[in-house]
């Protein structure tokens, strides 16, 4: 088993999330991130640890107990508990910024947009990934469902899923694209990524992931015996989907934007 980004992934969390995560790992490999860099919604900062290969120099959470996590990581020069509609930080001080999977979960984006382009400078560098239109549409038993004539059930499965997920947005591009520009950001481009053999991996994860939540409650981590023994199966199932990389159509998209106003 390699020691690469998914390998340092699945060893410290669940494997739907460390699957996820390292597919959106790699695809930084390719982009610059100018300093000062923000991550807006930067977590526990595990992402960050294991993505950039430098210590940040901004991340910004609302949540306290994350927070204490990153702090111990030490992912970043400088974090701060704030909302991303009200950044503690000067106007135009960032030269790039990062928000891995987080504008999915804030159901009033748009106020969070512009907070970011006041903090950015001109032409800064700003990249995301969200959950894409495909999103529900890919979800392996509402696609059985369906199948099988039972359209309403799989909407219930599909809106119950959503939930349990905190999603605020499934976007397509198109409507990312319109409400970037609304908040002075152009789109440089951006690709699908997840496809449905992947996305059943990381549904499926979330009902066979339970130990490792009892396991994160009870013990303050979610792999007990993080050995190459215990996850060789789980490392052998998931490099596929790991090393399938951009798609036509995907459960997930990434974009890399540019502040012009």
């Amino acid at each position: 088993m390699p020691d690469d980004l998914l390998w340092r992934q699945l060893k410290a969390m669940p494997a739907f999330r460390g699957l996820l995560r390292a597919v959106e790992s790699k695809f930084y490999e390719g982009v610059s991130l100018p300093q000062p860099t923000l991550d807006l919604g930067c977590g526990d900062g595990h992402f960050a640890s294991e993505t950039f290969g430098r210590k940040l120099e901004a991340g910004v959470d609302p949540w306290q107990l994350p927070l204490k996590e990153a702090r111990h990581r030490q992912a970043y020069a400088i974090l701060s508990q704030a909302n991303g509609d009200h950044l503690p930080f000067p106007t135009s001080h960032f030269a790039s910024a990062v928000s891995n999977s987080v504008l999915e979960h804030i159901p009033d984006i748009d106020s969070v947009l512009v907070e970011l382009n006041r903090v950015l400078q001109p032409d800064a560098t700003f990249i995301f990934c969200s959950p894409s239109d495909y999103f529900l549409e890919f979800l392996s038993i509402s696609r059985f469902l369906r199948r099988v004539g039972l359209k309403s059930l799989a909407e219930k499965y599909e809106t119950w899923f959503n939930f349990i997920s905190r999603h605020h947005h499934r976007d397509s591009p198109d409507v990312w694209r319109e409400r970037l520009m609304r908040a002075g950001f152009a789109v440089e481009k951006f690709w699908y990524y997840f496809s449905p053999g992947a996305h059943a991996s990381l549904e499926w994860g979330h009902y066979l992931g339970v130990p490792s939540v009892v396991s994160k409650v009870i013990f303050g981590r979610w792999i007990l015996s993080p050995t190459r023994a215990n996850l060789y199966f789980t490392e052998k199932l998931l490099r596929k989907y790991y090393e399938e990389g951009k798609q036509e159509k995907g459960a997930y998209v990434f974009f890399v934007c540019k502040k012009v106003a």
